[in-house]
């Protein structure tokens, strides 16, 4: 039970646990839970502590009314309000997008059971079944492990809110095999890039490690800064079109690099603000296009960032420095990388990148002129 303190005035307060908010925290930037008080005053501590106590009596009888009406609703409308919750929270709307063609596409049996009549066999055979399910395409192969484990998350998300005595930790989901990519090297890919409408692009991608969507909300006014490139925003494919996103999916993500002298070359003669304007569908379909042209075997634009990976492990770039360059989250690099960013360590690893990038630039452009003569 609450208990009141007395106050200055003489008079007792006491307070009483209402809710939990997720707020942002001024100091880090990040989201944080806060939980919210009701405070009660009375001239006794008796009264003011029967009141607080009164009030958190009633709350739970509400919650009970409110759990026990929900418990009436099926998993298709619990899902619906947690969707609406997201988007009202300002959730990507990638992630909301995904979310409603999950409703509207996977675990077609199971939508329409009550969540009171739900549980963990139940559970369990409807993970089989929509293991089975042809997937949205072509070849009509059942739908991959990876995205039934994304499917999976949604439906967990809406138990753990909605039906918080279920226990979910004997669910069994089909093992996420790991896609095995057979990658060029970087100089195959430079040689069919050199001097096409996407060597900017490409190059963005492979040399420093940049997303398709962060390529895509890159421009001159915000994230060209002297000789470095900031990420500041990221913009993303939704039903509605291209959505510009003050932040990328985690912090680790909106990075800086130094701008090589040969990209910076090509993003001068870019007219207009937006350093690369192509669609990102356009983009990546000239990606595949031109691979086939050179009779390569076709990897995804998202590839690139691989490829660059692997450079710097072929180069032996420390951990730390390829975590850093990739944005890849991890608890390392969450401890204190950002401190040290730009040290003198750092100005040596974009000097090695710059180096083994510049001189296959050189080769293909020796190359070249040779050709010509």
């Amino acid at each position: 039970m609450a208990k009141a303190k007395k106050l200055p005035s003489g008079a007792w307060r006491c307070l009483a646990y209402s809710h939990t908010e997720r707020v942002l925290d001024p100091k880090t930037g990040k989201m944080k839970d806060k939980r919210i008080y009701e405070s009660f005053t009375a001239d006794t501590r008796a009264e003011a502590e029967f009141a607080a106590s009164e009030f958190q009596l009633n709350k739970s009888k509400t919650n009970l009314s409110k759990r026990r009406e929900m418990a009436h609703k099926t998993l298709r409308e619990a899902t619906t309000m947690y969707i609406e919750m997201c988007e009202t929270i300002k959730r990507s709307p990638t992630t909301t997008q995904d979310y409603r063609c999950i409703l509207k596409n996977g675990f077609q049996d199971l939508w329409d059971i009550p969540l009171k009549d739900i549980n963990a066999d139940l559970l369990q055979d409807a993970i089989i079944a929509e293991a089975q399910r042809p997937a949205n395409n072509r070849d009509r192969k059942p739908i991959s492990a990876k995205r039934l484990k994304n499917e999976w998350g949604l439906v967990t998300a809406v138990l753990h809110k909605y039906r918080k005595d279920l226990d979910l930790d004997d669910i069994q989901l089909p093992t996420v095999t790991r896609r095995m990519v057979e990658l060029p090297p970087a100089r195959q890919v430079i040689e069919i890039i050199r001097g096409t409408e996407i060597e900017l692009p490409v190059l963005l991608a492979a040399w420093l490690s940049f997303t398709m969507s962060e390529i895509k909300g890159l421009t001159k006014s915000q994230s060209v800064n002297g000789d470095y490139l900031t990420i500041r925003s990221v913009v993303v494919n939704t039903s509605d079109g291209p959505y510009r996103k003050e932040l990328a999916k985690n912090e680790t993500r909106n990075r800086r690099h130094r701008i090589p002298v040969y990209i910076k070359e090509l993003i001068d003669r870019v007219p207009g603000d937006e350093i690369v304007p192509m669609s990102s569908s356009a983009l990546y379909h000239k990606w595949i296009r031109l691979q086939k042209k050179h009779s390569m075997d076709p990897i995804t634009f998202h590839d690139l960032r691989h490829l660059n990976a692997s450079v710097m492990a072929l180069l032996r770039i420390p951990d730390k420095y390829a975590q850093e360059r990739g944005g890849w989250k991890s608890d390392k690099v969450m401890k204190g990388i950002y401190m040290q960013t730009f040290s003198e360590e750092r100005v040596k690893v974009d000097d090695i990148m710059d180096t083994y990038f510049n001189e296959i630039m050189q080769h293909e452009m020796q190359h070249e002129k040779e050709k010509a003569l």
